[in-house]
């Protein structure tokens, strides 16, 4: 398994989209979004956001949608016009825009991290436990419904290959959930993983990729049973103090029946915690929010 690493300018390459002709983006802590040329290495700016682009995937229409965690739910042309699509739910702004997963006929569904927390405090959403994420659906006439609440800290979003059910990852708590459109149902898609998963996506493979952000901590577990008093305190203090994401590069895969396909955990001090994740043409390519670089992985089996 081969890492290849592309710096950036910019810190924080959250998460990855390739485009129709082999370009990667991804969007950094300043608000920009990027292209990289992987056979040449060239990279190049696309527009800037004004935000903080989280995940990233492509409309029907050709489009760039931006999870902005400040901005809310955006699309943009290539030649940076945006359109905001959605940064109100239910007449309150939207606090924690994070992933997204696009439906065929142009359907979305994104997910809303936390109505208590911005993303400057996703350290306090992971301790505090608030459990205010959400599950939403904007339909292509621009309808929003909540499809599931009460989430720990709602996070990445795929859509299975067949469309019969969405996933979330609910960073918190370590799990996946699952919804089935058809049913209205939602159940447990994967419990107990073996870290905090962050953006997850469904690859051209048709398996639902998830990334392994940082290994279980029983630190952070300790805080989430310890009183709220407790917790709301531990994230006050100074940050260098509180608990920190631990250094791996790991991303597993699912398939539609919740099986665990692959299991990819790469020893590295050129990359760390993987934010985005994106199989395409059986290359995994890999997003960080503290990372000023993207990377992929080659000759994975993927």
């Amino acid at each position: 398994m081969d890492l290849r690493v592309f710096p950036l300018p910019s810190f924080g390459a959250e998460d990855v989209v390739v485009a129709a002709d082999g370009r990667v983006l991804t969007g950094t802590e300043d608000g920009v979004i990027w292209w990289i040329d992987p056979e040449s290495s060239e990279i190049g700016q696309v527009l800037t956001t004004g935000g903080r682009p989280l995940g990233l995937e492509f409309l029907p229409d050709g489009r760039l949608l931006i999870c902005d965690a400040r901005l809310g739910l955006l699309a943009a042309d290539l030649k940076g016009r945006v359109e905001t699509l959605v940064d109100t739910v239910g007449g309150e702004r939207m606090r924690f825009c994070n992933n997204a997963a696009v439906a065929k006929d142009g359907t979305i569904y994104f997910s809303d991290s936390s109505t208590v927390h911005p993303i400057d405090r996703w350290k306090a959403e992971v301790v505090e436990l608030t459990r205010t994420g959400r599950l939403l659906r904007r339909t292509p006439d621009g309808e929003v419904t909540v499809l599931v609440d009460g989430l720990s800290f709602a996070n990445g979003v795929a859509l299975a290959d067949d469309e019969s059910f969405v996933v979330v990852a609910e960073t918190a708590e370590r799990r996946l959930t699952r919804h089935h459109l058809g049913t209205g149902k939602t159940d447990v898609f994967q419990a107990g993983l073996p870290g905090y998963p962050d953006n997850i996506s469904t690859g051209s493979d048709g398996l639902i990729w998830i990334t392994v952000a940082s290994p279980r901590d029983p630190v952070v577990e300790g805080l989430q049973r310890g009183p709220l008093w407790l917790r709301r305190q531990v994230t006050r203090i100074p940050e260098k103090l509180q608990p920190a994401p631990k250094r791996t590069v790991r991303v597993q895969a699912y398939g539609r029946d919740g099986v665990l396909k692959k299991d990819l955990d790469l020893k590295t001090e050129r990359f760390h915690m993987v934010t985005g994740v994106r199989e395409h043409a059986g290359q995994v390519w890999l997003g960080s929010l503290h990372e000023p670089a993207v990377a992929v992985l080659t000759n994975s089996g993927a």
